[in-house]
């Protein structure tokens, strides 16, 4: 049964996280991307002290994703002007 709940928890996350891949235009907020990550590394390191193979799975999935939006942010960040700086 924990194997189950945690597999539906985490597909959620990846389907979310492979959503937000999709759609292009989308720039995840710094404080996102590092919460994500380390909330789904934690899900990764829980799942696997489990014995729980698909939700680590899952995890890795939108850990994957993640570090994609995290490329994606990283980018924006450095060619982003402040409109304020004149």
């Amino acid at each position: 049964m924990v194997s189950f709940l945690l597999s539906v928890t985490f597909s959620c996350g990846l389907v979310i996280a492979v959503a937000h891949v999709i759609n292009r235009r989308f720039i995840a907020p710094v404080y996102d991307v590092v919460l994500n990550l380390t909330a789904f590394g934690a899900a990764v390191a829980a799942s696997l002290m489990l014995d729980h193979p698909v939700p680590a799975v899952l995890s890795s999935g939108a850990i994957c994703c993640w570090l994609w939006l995290a490329r994606r942010t990283w980018l924006d960040r450095k060619t982003w002007v402040d409109p304020s700086v004149g």
